[in-house]
């Protein structure tokens, strides 16, 4: 997804309370000229609302983290539940995993475990494998065990299997996301209502009581600003609108 990527809205941010000039230009210097003048743009050049865009990223990404962290937990036990059954609980050590990258997160996994002195086991393995090493098991590189065994994973509501690319398709949509919170990254400019509800829905097919308290938790629904925010865009020159309620 691009910056150019915008969604309707229509009332701006009220700002929490006023800043001076020179702590602007201070958190301005502090958080980076190049981070923050993404900002500045959005904000047609007016740095208070830049700095008042900023805090909103912020806290639109912190209010995603539990429904991100309910998702990937979810899916990451389910995945490795659904393999237990299937073959043994050291599924990821048996010739199962076949690409590079995730048989380098399965060493680097056991090789830290190790240098503490502490027993390896699958449990400790599994949580220190990555999002992006779970994804990747729903990927077109594992369609015959999808069809065999990981189909199982999630079910629709009327109880029916989903298609292995209906998973894959957003989840990693959903991966960058979270890598981009995890780099304090700008998401602002991203549909975040819709991803919220693709969030919530894949959680709901993978684990509903996971997806219950979420929804019991979760503060996006409440920091979300009534009536969505506008983001100046400036290859066009002219004001778009973003985030709509």
């Amino acid at each position: 997804m691009s910056e150019r990527d915008y969604m309707a809205g229509t009332s701006p941010i009220q700002p929490p309370t006023p800043l001076s000039v020179n702590l602007v230009s201070d958190l301005e210097a502090a958080l980076s000229f190049e981070r923050f003048g993404r900002y500045v743009k959005w904000a047609e050049g007016d740095k208070a609302r830049a700095l008042e865009l900023y805090t909103l990223n912020t806290t639109l990404s912190e209010a995603l983290y539990t429904p991100l962290h309910g998702l990937e937990l979810a899916l990451r036990n389910r995945i490795h539940n659904a393999m237990c059954d299937a073959y043994c609980e050291n599924w990821f050590e048996d010739g199962i995993v076949t690409l590079d990258n995730q048989r380098k997160q399965v060493a680097e996994a056991l090789s830290e475990i190790s240098k503490g002195g502490v027993q390896p086991t699958p449990g400790k393995i599994i949580a220190k494998l990555s999002f992006s090493f779970w994804t990747t098991m729903l990927s077109g590189t594992y369609e015959d065990l999808w069809r065999a065994t990981l189909h199982k994973i999630a079910s629709k509501p009327d109880g029916k299997s989903f298609a292995r690319k209906d998973l894959s398709r957003p989840l990693g949509t959903i991966r960058t996301l979270r890598n981009r919170i995890a780099h304090h990254e700008p998401i602002i400019y991203w549909d975040l209502r819709k991803w919220y509800a693709e969030i919530m829905d894949l959680t709901v097919g993978i684990s509903p009581a996971v997806a219950q308290w979420c929804q019991n938790t979760q503060k996006f629904l409440a920091v979300f600003p009534e009536g969505g925010y506008a983001l100046h865009n400036p290859e066009s020159g002219k004001p778009r609108l973003a985030a709509a309620s």
